[in-house]
């Protein structure tokens, strides 16, 4: 075996292990020669006394070494190996802080749910995505068609959000190819593809995908049964496919009057209704209202699980209204239609944009019939919901996306101090520390990139 080999994480912990079965075996056999055969010459005793100590060293140097081989192992690009004490304490105090944060589950869709996914993953490893499972476009939808499947799409790219990955390894599993019969197809959706065919069920491999990319928390799929989204149009007619009725609502020009899903009695996962009941904050969005947050709420008892939740509850509004789905919403409309579909007590606060954007990319956005949604603080707060504001809205190649960094931190901060009671001094600290974690994993990444 090579130098390189021996230092790999993995094999430095087997190492290690086998050294403390040496020391145990030293403690043993010291032990049962004082106490057992009871040794009275005075230098055997000096010797058998010696092994013991020898033994408990030798397990406490194994002991320290094999935390350090698992730290490197779980935290690949977070510290190199090495035997500087303090940085050790540091990674473990804040590996402690992460393990403490709140118990965060998100439910959506759609690559707003991932994108905040990216940033809350720095303040809490407590994290549950609950994601839909309705999407029947694009190359999700073939594989759902092709392999009887359920869409990879949404779930890949909350797996690649939550993941401890190498710039590498997160570039191919969202390679898409250009020509050929897999046009169009992403990796990563053939990786989980191939992984549901080797598992006992689309759960079991999503789980498994999750173990090998490290992921921090938890992706769960809404349900298990092949779920079709289903919208009734005030014009009374019905499109069947989540992918087709935004499209046939500007097509036919009337708005989503009702939306019901296939089938009716869809179950949800046990451990998605679990981690409801045993959540300190529900996050619902950001994402599509009616084809990525709704639908996740006409599952069975999914609704009803969040309302009776003793968790903070908090809607993440769009920046943006979004053609065939919430043209001319404001704020205010949003969280009527999260009540229709979820119940009374389904919101308890809303996070709201409150900042503006560039002239040019307004005008961008409105030639596709999209405009800024308002925040209309009078109409919200009279349904029951309270406000939080902040500036939200970052320009990314010309398209408007949450500031994924500054969400998770106004996310966090609101459930500390509003669901916790978290003193200033506790939430300051804690809010310091994940900055810390987070410039560190940019570095390394670019480091990565560079090597």
């Amino acid at each position: 075996m090579s130098i390189k080999d021996w230092l790999k994480p993995g094999v430095r912990i087997k190492r290690w292990l086998f050294f403390g079965i040496f020391g145990i075996l030293l403690i043993a056999f010291g032990f049962t020669e004082l106490a057992v055969r009871r040794v009275y010459d005075f230098y055997y005793k000096i010797f058998y006394i010696f092994l013991n100590i020898t033994g408990i060293f030798v397990i406490y140097i194994s002991i320290v070494e094999s935390m350090k081989s698992i730290i490197a192992l779980t935290n690949k690009g977070y510290i190199h190996l090495s035997l500087d004490s303090r940085k050790m304490e540091n990674l473990i105090y804040e590996k402690r802080l992460l393990v403490k944060g709140p118990k965060i589950v998100v439910v959506g869709g759609g690559t707003g749910l991932s994108t905040m996914l990216r940033g809350l993953k720095y303040y809490t490893s407590n994290i549950t995505a609950i994601v839909t499972v309705a999407d029947d476009g694009g190359g999700s939808g073939a594989l759902r068609e092709d392999l009887g499947m359920l869409p990879p799409g949404d779930i890949r790219n909350c797996i690649l959000a939550l993941a401890d990955t190498e710039p590498l390894m997160e570039e191919l599993l969202q390679y898409r190819f250009p020509d050929g019969r897999l046009k169009n197809q992403n990796f990563g959706n053939l990786f989980l593809a191939a992984m549901d065919g080797v598992s006992d069920n689309f759960e079991d491999a999503v789980q498994k995908m999750s173990s090998v990319l490290a992921v921090t928390g938890k992706v769960l799929p809404v349900t298990l049964e092949d779920m079709k989204l289903i919208a009734e149009l005030e014009n009374g007619n019905k499109v069947e496919g989540e992918s087709q009725i935004p499209e046939e609502v500007l097509k036919q020009n009337s708005r989503i009057k009702k939306l019901m899903i296939e089938p009716k009695e869809a179950k949800p996962l046990e451990d998605a209704i679990k981690a409801i009941e045993e959540a300190d904050a529900i996050v619902l969005g950001p994402g599509s209202l009616y084809t990525s947050i709704v639908p996740n709420l006409l599952v069975k008892d999914i609704a009803e699980s969040i309302r009776k939740s003793d968790a903070i509850k908090i809607y993440i509004s769009n920046i943006m209204t979004q053609p065939g789905e919430t043209h001319g919403f404001k704020v205010s409309d949003h969280i009527k239609i999260l009540k229709k579909y979820g119940g009374r007590g389904i919101v308890d606060y809303v996070v709201a944009n409150r900042g503006d954007i560039p002239e040019d990319i307004k005008e961008k956005y409105s030639l596709d019939g999209s405009e800024l949604v308002e925040l209309d603080i009078k109409e919200v707060r009279g349904l029951g919901v309270d406000v939080v504001e902040a500036s939200l809205a970052k320009i990314q190649k010309g398209y408007v996306k949450h500031d994924s960094e500054y969400l998770a931190e106004v996310l966090v901060d609101t459930i500390m101090e509003k669901k916790l009671l978290y003193d200033r001094k506790k939430i300051i600290e804690y809010m310091y520390v994940s900055q810390r974690i987070k410039e560190r994993d940019k570095k390394n990444k670019i480091n990565s990139k560079k090597n």
